[in-house]
């Protein structure tokens, strides 16, 4: 999650909604990513969309089934669609997303059972550092 976390700092630096995101395979770092929507002008440019493009680039998709995805905030409709189509068994988040959070906040799309590929959600993991670097951005941006 340190290694999500730094990627979140690196997109906060960039004027980017610090969320960052890393793709783990058999203890491996194979996909990083962090948000660059503000400065791509494109809207899917996510954290996890970023890291899983990296991730198949380096090993292929078909090495993700085995994979684990840390990112620093609950991901949202887009990216939880992602990972399950890149067949990632699990991921794991900092911090919740009240607004737009597709795991367990304001939709559970991974507990849904009538889709494929199940996908295990363990969530609080580093909560506060990621939630605090998230609020320190938006103060910021209020100021």
């Amino acid at each position: 999650m340190q290694e999500a976390i730094a990627e979140a700092q690196a997109a906060f630096d960039e004027g980017e909604v610090p969320v960052g995101a890393v793709v783990v395979l058999d203890g491996d770092i194979v996909g990083r990513g962090h948000n660059r929507s503000v400065k791509s002008g494109q809207p899917f440019e996510h954290a996890e969309v970023m890291a899983l493009w990296d991730a198949v680039a380096r090993v292929g998709a078909h090495a993700l089934n085995e994979a684990v995805l840390y990112v620093t905030v609950e991901p949202c409709v887009m990216c939880i669609g992602a990972v399950m189509l890149a067949r990632v068994p699990r991921v794991v988040y900092g911090a919740r997303e009240p607004r737009t959070g597709a795991c367990e906040s304001v939709l559970a799309i991974p507990n849904e059972p009538r889709l494929p590929n199940p996908v295990a959600v363990l969530g609080g993991i580093e909560a506060e550092t990621c939630r605090e670097l998230m609020q320190r951005f938006f103060a910021a941006r209020r100021d």
